[in-house]
């Protein structure tokens, strides 16, 4: 079966109900297992495992000259979201977002962040209906990194997918722009040897493909993390992985928020639009499937619906956009100073 039929499969499956799609037979389940408990004692394994993420919430930009009233942006997910493994606040996901689009904006952006480290795809109920309960805060864009934590604890993907996709559909009903990160490649993280690592890097990316065509049809847009947290981490272990060895460093924070945030300010009208895909840099109108598993494999590829439908459905646009380097342009709050956790 290709790629995009079983990312498809998960997703129907959301959307209509059913169970998971095995992946191993019987066989390989006792080495399996064995590797996961090797890679348990050797990622984490630094004395009391991760610290809690910064507090990064506040107001960015409030000097530029554009001013007028905030721009709204709500982070949603799990510890990849929250910025766990960093220890400035200006470091953390949100941060940099938050930073970067203010500049693109030229007007103040105000971060809230309701991501929860270790949150699973179900916890994302939890997390929107924080978001809605305070509609005098209703944000303008809402960026959503899960599925590393689906992963590991095996959850179903058809029951990960039907979370993300509902929590795409109640933000987009309550007028908000919704960007997802979808699930990043598992299988470089240090400690994960054969054949889990195979395992892992199939598994996140089946997920990551499934993910896009959930979101993309309720209305979001999605940035793959892969390919991202892929050959660039295995390249720079040391740099772009925290002490953890599992989260991202203060370089792989930003070399992830590079790559979202084109995206963030493209849903907002703020990123000049081509008139026609780029041929060169392989982007253009697929079945959305097809464009799933084709961002899957390539971080930093965004995926949109398309007014296009065909036999096979809908249509998404695959597009690769040009990233640019965040510069912070002077956040109200302190963003030098470790903080606590957000409540």
């Amino acid at each position: 079966m290709s790629r995009a039929r079983v990312a498809r499969r998960i997703a129907a499956g959301a959307a209509y109900g059913g169970g998971g799609i095995g992946l191993l037979g019987v066989a390989a389940v006792g080495v399996v297992l064995a590797e996961v408990q090797l890679a348990k004692r050797q990622v984490g394994n630094h004395g009391g495992g991760s610290p809690a993420p910064p507090r990064a919430d506040g107001r960015y930009g409030a000097g530029l000259a554009g001013g007028g009233e905030p721009l709204r942006l709500v982070m949603l997910g799990d510890s990849t979201a929250a910025g766990v493994g960093v220890h400035r606040a200006r470091e953390a996901p949100g941060a940099l977002l938050a930073s970067g689009l203010a500049a693109v904006a030229d007007r103040p952006v105000e971060l809230r962040t309701v991501a929860q480290p270790g949150a699973r795809s179900d916890d994302l109920e939890r997390q929107v209906g924080l978001v809605l309960a305070a509609p005098e805060r209703m944000p303008d864009v809402c960026v959503i990194m899960i599925g590393a934590n689906d992963v590991t604890h095996r959850i179903p993907p058809t029951r990960s997918v039907r979370w993300l996709s509902t929590a795409v559909r109640r933000l987009r009903t309550a007028g908000a722009e919704v960007v997802v990160g979808t699930c990043p490649d598992l299988g470089t993280i240090e400690p994960v040897y054969q054949p889990l690592r195979w395992l892992a890097r199939r598994t996140s990316r089946q997920l990551a493909a499934a993910q896009t065509i959930g979101a993309v049809e309720q209305g979001g847009r999605t940035v793959s993390l892969g390919d991202l947290l892929g050959p660039e981490f295995a390249a720079n272990p040391r740099e772009l992985f925290g002490p953890d060895n599992f989260h991202p460093s203060a370089e792989g924070y930003g070399t992830a928020s590079m790559a979202v945030l084109p995206t963030v300010c493209a849903a907002l009208g703020l990123w000049p639009e081509e008139e026609r895909p780029d041929a060169f840099r392989d982007e253009g109108f697929l079945p959305v499937a097809r464009a799933a598993v084709r961002a899957a494999e390539e971080g930093g590829t965004e995926v949109t619906a398309a007014p296009q439908t065909g036999p096979r459905g809908p249509w998404a646009l695959l597009k690769r956009r040009r990233r640019r380097r965040i510069h912070s342009p002077g956040p109200e709050v302190d963003q030098d100073r470790p903080s606590p956790a957000a409540p």
